[in-house]
């Protein structure tokens, strides 16, 4: 490997090593399913790259000399590029995947709570209406995320993936358990300061000295 190709290796995003992933397991696969197979695995407990992001790093990869490529043959009536991970793909990934330090810890970007943490600039019955939504969502992804695990658990290649999916399943079902508990938070508030426009209590605080800062 050049110290131009070590300089690259070390540079990858996640996106790369997620694509490169996807390559790992048995079969050659098309830019286009790999996309599917994101769609309906990676994105439950991690993020799905836009299709467009899933080419950019087949090249990068193919650059580095970790996936290579071939063209369909006459056979198919559109020519397709299917691509395979390579014995210097297979070991960098692993390496990888081994990398303890490069977990790292989980990252929540909770957008439904940003909105409840600003919820004295909104009506109570908008919060309410909120987190009912997040809960059908979060039941339509559950049903995803269980149609994915039955597609995944007659596959013996795919134990390691139908376990990510089981853990999901578990998230999944933990969300709907919080929002309700949320829901119920919401309906102990008091009304009359829960819905308080921030103006008004920043006037009631005048003169006491500084605000508090809610942890």
């Amino acid at each position: 490997m050049t110290s131009s190709q070590t300089s690259k290796k070390q540079d990858l995003p996640a996106t790369a090593w997620a694509v490169l992933g996807l390559l790992s397991f048995p079969g050659e696969r098309t830019g286009y399913e790999l996309k599917k197979w994101a769609d309906s695995s990676l994105r439950f407990f991690y993020w799905s790259p836009a299709i467009s992001q899933i080419y950019a790093e087949l090249r990068r990869l193919e650059e580095l000399g970790y996936a290579a490529s071939a063209r369909s043959g006459p056979e198919e009536a559109r020519a397709k590029r299917r691509y395979a991970i390579t014995d210097a793909g297979r070991a960098a990934l692993a390496g990888w995947a081994s990398d303890t330090a490069e977990a790292g810890p989980p990252v929540l970007k909770h957008g439904l709570l940003l909105r409840i943490w600003l919820g004295h600039l909104a009506e109570p019955e908008l919060l309410r209406a909120m987190v009912g939504e997040h809960l059908e969502r979060t039941r339509g992804e559950l049903a995803a995320v269980r149609e994915a695990m039955a597609q995944a658990g007659d596959v013996p290649e795919w134990a390691f993936p139908a376990l990510a999916l089981r853990w999901s399943e578990r998230q999944h079902l933990a969300e709907l358990e919080l929002g309700e508990a949320l829901l119920a938070d919401l309906a102990e508030l008091d009304p009359a300061t829960a819905g308080a426009p921030a103006g008004a209590q920043a006037a009631d605080r005048q003169g006491g000295g500084d605000a508090p800062t809610p942890g």
